[in-house]
């Protein structure tokens, strides 16, 4: 009972010792730490503080009272010391917060098996057709043949359609970035097709049940339960309205959301970790290209999205410069984020329309690809929002030779000061002006901290001369040839605008089907030519200086009245002009990471010349029969100091060799 009651005492007792350990050390070193590297700390001092207070009291029956309190002060004076000393030293071997807390950890562990889980499955994938050795990273011995990378690329086809849906379009994607990947990955990635194995009808009508809250019978007159196409995110049916009028009725997939989010998570730590571990992973800023590609797959996910899209591009269109191209109008009494109804559009998907366009004739052809690059270009030069993936599977092509835009789940938008970028970068392409496009480039993209601004326009005159000169007929090459010339010269590409370049690659094999002599260079700068004459008649070029004076107005107003302060404070001498320095973050970041290395050195040198002094002091509590007190603390203060000293010799070294 007495051991029981003692116990009982005991560990409040001890829990109260070990939060005001806790509360000193925090208090003594002056910086956060985290909760369970201070209870090991107070755990370890509460450990050390017994010794040590044995150590110092050799003669209990010797010490009076007022002495025995002082020495237990000491003592938990030391005990706190040497505690913050291993602090300091496990900061400095692992920083806090680089590992999870073990709240983080309980509350992940699910996520993390999943996660793992997923990762065997890729890699096992990624072995099936033998592409193990690139994630062991070894090199490909025959990787610079052209019959070594079709024979890769094809694997690498294969892994990603067997992969699923969120790698099928990630495949996709970068079929169009001609950029990044060589002729031969780009050629085997345009196969993969999402065209997936239907879901059975019983499924289906559970969703469209769950959105719509009643029968398909109430909300349909008649509905089609075999489905017009199946992809891997959603599969289309065709229907009729109570009105009568015919629909096409878009259903996604049961629990496709949990598999896209648990990939995109998949992929976005890999995106991170290249960029912080790779010079190209940076200088192609991989995350916020693979956040792109997550925010796009995710509207894609969100049918509510399409049904704005399709209204926005609706009213665009009906106000464009073709009206021959459409879109399917939303029923938007009938959208929800799993199923969308629209019109449905008569016609025959490009990639399968070539009896179509032959009735059509030469004449028609030419006139029907000229409608589609018009529509584009104003979408991205006007309109400021356009289709991204304009595929020959996105597009319609009816008897008489109207087109029509299939999803438009994930659209372009670009701001205004993007879109008059774009519009004087093409401008100076098809003007042959070198400078003016130099210019416009480098509105568009992030630019680096140096950059040869001579050498980057002598290269957009060789491919000007090369591919924009009359009779050159480069097609989408000369806008690769355009893209690889920015990631050579390190500059950053927002998504933004590497979506404008993915939609001309895209657009050039897509008017290639609807003509096959068609140049995509030659129509681009007669559209450019059409649309610069349009803004410099008359009525645009009024409203524009009416719009640019109701901008500056206000300024126009204010200026006399600061004209005449700034002459009032020259002549009575109050004249000031207010530097402030270290403004930039980045200077800042020098000065602060200059100040701390002088600082590591000083208190290194500082706890070396202690410990030296501390060594080499006579006298002093014992600790252990061999060791006394002094002894202890110089030894801890050395391995302080030490330690310091090497993180800053790191630092130099590094930057030296940098």
């Amino acid at each position: 009972m007495q051991k029981l009651l003692g116990t009982v005492f005991f560990l409040p007792t001890l829990f109260l010792v070990g939060l005001g350990f806790a509360v000193a050390i925090r208090r003594l070193l002056g910086v956060r730490i985290g909760l369970v590297r201070t209870v090991l700390a107070a755990v370890l001092a509460l450990v050390v503080s017994g010794p040590l207070l044995t150590a110092m009291v050799r003669r209990p029956e010797a010490i009076d009272t007022g002495s025995g309190l002082l020495l237990t002060v000491l003592a938990a004076c030391c005990a706190s010391l040497v505690a913050m000393i291993v602090l300091v030293i496990g900061e400095v071997l692992v920083p806090d917060g680089s590992l999870p807390g073990p709240v983080e950890l309980w509350r992940g562990w699910r996520s993390r098996v999943i996660r793992a889980r997923r990762y065997s499955q890729i890699v096992r994938i990624a072995a099936r057709y033998g592409l193990g050795r690139f994630l062991r990273g070894y090199r490909h011995s025959g990787l610079e043949s052209p019959a070594s990378r079709r024979d890769l690329a094809r694997s690498v086809r294969r892994a990603l359609d067997e992969g699923g849906v969120t790698f099928v379009k990630l495949g996709q994607q970068l079929s169009t970035r001609r950029d990044l990947l060589p002729t031969e990955f780009v050629t085997e990635l345009t196969q993969l097709q999402d065209n997936v194995a239907p879901i059975a009808w019983p499924r289906v009508e559970e969703v469209l049940v769950a959105e719509f809250g009643r029968p398909v019978g109430e909300v349909f007159a008649e509905f089609d339960q075999t489905p017009l196409a199946a992809a891997s995110v959603a599969q289309v049916h065709s229907a009729r309205l109570p009105d009568g009028r015919p629909v096409v009725v878009k259903v996604q997939r049961p629990g496709i959301e949990r598999t896209v989010e648990r990939d995109l998570d998949i992929l976005l730590r890999l995106a991170r970790t290249l960029e912080s571990r790779t010079d190209w992973g940076r200088s192609l800023r991989v995350a916020d290209l693979a956040g792109g590609f997550a925010e796009a797959l995710r509207e894609e996910l969100d049918f509510t999205v399409e049904r704005d899209n399709l209204q926005a591009m609706a009213a665009a269109l009906a106000d464009g410069p073709a009206r021959e191209v459409r879109v399917p109008v939303p029923h938007a009494g009938l959208a929800t984020e799993r199923v969308l109804v629209m019109e449905r559009l008569h016609g025959t998907p490009l990639g399968a329309a070539e009896e179509t366009l032959a009735a059509l004739g030469t004449r028609r052809r030419r006139q029907v690809a000229n409608a589609l690059l018009e529509t584009v270009f104003d979408q991205v030069l006007v309109r400021g929002m356009f289709h991204v993936d304009l595929h020959p599977g996105n597009v319609l092509v009816a008897a008489d030779g109207s087109l029509g835009m299939l999803d438009l789940g994930s659209v372009g938008r670009l701001d205004g000061t993007t879109r008059l970028a774009v519009g004087r970068l093409l401008a100076a392409l098809g003007r042959a002006d070198s400078m003016g496009a130099c210019d416009a480039l480098l509105e568009l993209v992030d630019r680096p901290d140096e950059i040869d601004e001579r050498t980057l326009e002598r290269a957009l005159g060789v491919l000007i001369v090369r591919y924009a000169s009359p009779g050159a007929n480069a097609g989408a090459a000369a806008f690769a040839e355009l893209f690889r010339l920015v990631t050579t010269h390190r500059l950053g590409i927002p998504p933004q605008v590497a979506a404008i370049f993915r939609t001309f690659a895209t657009l050039e094999g897509t008017l290639t089907v609807v003509d096959p002599e068609f140049d995509l260079v030659a129509g681009a700068r007669e559209v450019g030519r059409t649309q610069l004459a349009e803004s410099v008649e008359p009525v645009r070029l009024r409203q524009s200086l009416e719009d640019e004076l109701v901008t500056l107005l206000p300024m126009l107003r204010r200026l006399p009245r600061r004209v005449d302060r700034i002459a009032d404070a020259v002549e009575h001498g109050r004249f000031t002009v207010n530097v402030r320095f270290f403004a930039d973050a980045r200077d800042r970041r020098v000065v602060t990471d200059l100040v701390h290395q002088a600082l590591l050195a000083f208190v290194g040198a500082a706890a070396g010349v202690l410990a030296v002094m501390l060594l080499g002091a006579d006298g002093g509590p014992q600790v252990t029969e061999t060791f006394g007190l002094f002894g202890l603390l110089g030894y801890a203060l050395l391995i302080v100091a030490v330690v310091l000293v090497l993180r800053v010799l790191v630092v130099v070294f590094r930057r030296d060799l940098t």
